[in-house]
């Protein structure tokens, strides 16, 4: 049987030299990774996490920032049909 995320997170974490992340930063991640999805494509999800890790950002403070770059922006449309 496969490990939970959880777990995973954990042994990821402990490969990096990192202290495994609280229920509440996972949360914030989590919810940053959220508003980026919503806010463009899926694939933003995780390279907006990225990107917010690489600046020395806190996931709720990065979670603000895609917040406001999102309300700033409309919705986008729908996907082109496939040709």
């Amino acid at each position: 049987m496969p490990p939970t995320a959880e777990e995973w997170i954990a042994q990821f974490a402990d490969a990096l030299g990192q202290p495994t992340p609280t229920g509440a930063q996972m949360t914030a991640v989590l919810e940053l990774a959220s508003v980026a999805a919503h806010s463009s494509e899926r694939r933003a999800a995780p390279i907006a996490c990225w990107l917010a890790a690489l600046a020395g950002r806190d996931p709720d403070e990065a979670r603000a920032l895609a917040e406001a770059l999102s309300e700033a922006q409309p919705p986008p449309g729908p996907a082109p049909p496939d040709r």
